[in-house]
């Protein structure tokens, strides 16, 4: 799929936003549909099936929150990036939550929103055909042998640490919650001190220099995000 195939639904009440995505994305080589109101975005999709949806939170009939508990609830498994003006962690953390792929704030950067857009895409078609094997840098992950390699140099992970890592390969470029990891791996809701107890361990051993990671990033006060396939 070419950039030229990619169709984007920019859902914001806001001429002046759409208007400068509608130009920006443009020129990236996205196809792009604009909806103002949240019913609206819902006919732009009954109607044409977008490839991924810039979705704000603060819509005039419905919240984008909402929104996308709605979509999410009716099985819709598009990509869905928040783009707000909202910085606050709670509201990052319940979007995300809620079933979006990924967060940007306003005021954005073209380049950065385009980047997520593709992580995001990318993310969505390793679901679809997920590879035995993740490789970013030195990183190496062997998802069916339960190997994992820096460089050279096989780390010898204990369970719970493989367990992040695996959940964190799976979603490779998305931000995940603590929340979320910490029900994957624990099952249950658990004290998130213990999350970052195992991801500072893991750090130590797949990280050249754990205190400047370059492979496992802390979303402050949302989660984590690995760095995404090369």
């Amino acid at each position: 799929m070419t950039a030229t195939d990619i169709k984007v639904l920019v859902v914001d009440d806001e001429p002046a936003i759409r208007r400068l995505l509608r130009v920006g994305l443009s020129t990236e080589g996205y196809a792009i549909r604009e909806a103002a109101t949240a019913r609206e975005a819902t006919e732009r999709i009954a109607e044409d099936l977008p490839d991924l949806v810039i979705l704000d939170l603060g819509l005039p009939d419905l919240s984008g929150q909402e929104l996308l508990r709605k979509w999410r609830a009716e099985a819709l498994t598009l990509p869905i990036v928040i783009l707000s003006s909202r910085t606050d962690e709670a509201g990052i953390v319940e979007a995300l939550e809620n079933g979006a792929d990924d967060y940007v704030t306003k005021p954005f950067g073209m380049k950065e929103l385009a980047a997520r857009l593709r992580v995001a895409l990318r993310h969505k078609l390793q679901q679809q055909g997920e590879k035995p094997i993740f490789q970013t840098g030195e990183l190496s992950v062997d998802l069916v042998k339960r190997i994992v390699r820096l460089g050279e140099q096989e780390v010898k992970l204990s369970p719970k640490e493989y367990d992040i890592l695996r959940i964190l390969v799976q979603h490779a470029g998305k931000v995940l919650t603590h929340q979320f990891l910490m029900k994957q791996v624990w099952g249950a809701s658990a004290d998130v001190q213990y999350l970052r107890v195992y991801v500072r361990q893991l750090r130590q051993k797949i990280e050249r220099v754990p205190d400047q990671p370059q492979y496992i990033t802390t979303e402050t006060g949302v989660g984590y995000r690995l760095r995404e396939a090369e």
